[in-house]
């Protein structure tokens, strides 16, 4: 899988309308506040030219590639962490994902009311991050009475844990997000405590026109918010990329030429979770099965191969690797072995993005 990414805004700004561009899963659309009731999930897959570019080479049986699953929740409001709405009854269903997208409201349209009667992105945004907040909040100070019982029955790793537990209960106090807490590397969350302020996060402008953007005060005002926080943003038309998604394959691709656009949102997107999160991507082909897979940066070929299966990691010989370049320049397998182009290499190598990769191992 690419990632996993959770979807977040406030009531009508079109978080479903931007769920359905990118996953083609239909949710339900309306223009009254609260209209995802239950969280939609949508698993769809990651497009990339370089695997069908290796497929029409090499014409295997099957081409599998990476995906990447979405979790649209109810909108937040104000008030969220007090009860009000129904976002916050959801938030643990996106305290598991990679990366949230945060979804602000950049049109202007006299049928979907602004939940706050204005369209004023930067409140927007602090609505939801103050939810947020206050969420991650509540988890800190439960987990410090649990760790505080830990400390006085003598546990040694809890006086660790308390500190960094404070030091990120100050953070949020400070309207600050976790991960400003932990960004030193030298300190990390527990792994059962998902807070949602300390995942990466990227905005997403959803506009009712894809051109010109520079010409939408809303995606402006979005933009210098996000410069000063060195946050992301993609600018996604959510309605009509959700219109396009419906069409087939071919028809999409015509459809975009026309109103020239260079790609879809859920390129864009991809693009800036890939980079956020440090991922690339490498390509396998097993019993005619040619498939992508996608690994964090850094991934040594022994874990790379133990993302396939664990079988494969156990006994582990070689990588034979050819980047994905040389393959296509040299139009085989073969001919880049000719060459010399297929390199073997041990368990310490690091997976490359592109890198078209043979796992040799014993069983």
């Amino acid at each position: 899988m690419g990632f996993r990414c959770g979807i977040v805004g406030l009531p009508n700004a079109g978080k479903s309308t931007i769920f359905n561009a990118l996953t083609a899963a239909a949710a339900e659309v309306a223009s009254y506040p609260f209209c995802t009731i239950e969280p939609n999930v949508g698993i769809c897959p990651v497009p990339d030219e370089r695997l069908d570019a290796v497929a029409r080479l090499i014409k295997p049986r099957k081409v599998t590639p990476t995906t990447l699953e979405f979790v649209d929740i109810a909108g937040l409001v104000k008030g969220a962490n007090k009860g009000e709405g129904l976002g916050n009854q959801f938030l643990a269903h996106i305290r598991t994902m990679d990366a949230i997208a945060h979804v602000v409201r950049c049109f202007a349209d006299t049928d979907i009311a602004p939940i706050y009667g204005t369209i004023d992105p930067r409140r927007d945004v602090d609505i939801v991050n103050a939810e947020l907040i206050l969420a991650d909040l509540e988890m800190v100070e439960r987990r410090l009475e649990k760790t505080g019982r830990l400390l006085r029955l003598g546990e040694k790793t809890a006086a660790e844990e308390a500190q960094l537990l404070q030091d990120i209960k100050g953070a949020l106090e400070r309207g600050v997000w976790a991960r400003t807490a932990i960004t030193d590397g030298e300190k990390s969350l527990p792994a059962d405590l998902p807070l949602l302020t300390a995942k990466p996060v990227f905005y997403v402008a959803n506009v009712d026109d894809p051109q010109p953007v520079e010409q939408n005060p809303y995606v402006t005002a979005l933009k210098e918010l996000a410069d000063v926080e060195e946050t992301p943003v993609v600018v996604i038309a959510g309605k009509l990329e959700a219109e396009i998604a419906l069409l087939a394959e071919g028809e999409r691709k015509e459809f975009r030429r026309e109103l020239q656009l260079a790609d879809s949102g859920l390129e864009r997107l991809l693009r800036v979770g890939y980079d956020m999160l440090g991922l690339v991507t490498f390509f396998t082909m097993v019993n005619q099965d040619l498939r992508a897979w996608t690994v964090p940066h850094g991934t040594s070929a022994l874990q790379a191969a133990g993302r396939i299966h664990s079988d494969m990691e156990r006994g582990f010989i070689r990588a034979e690797v050819i980047s994905y370049e040389d393959l296509i320049r040299c139009g085989s397998e073969q001919a880049a072995k000719d060459k010399g182009l297929m390199k073997s290499h041990g368990k310490e190598y690091v997976v490359q993005d592109g890198d078209v990769i043979h796992f040799r191992f014993n069983v």
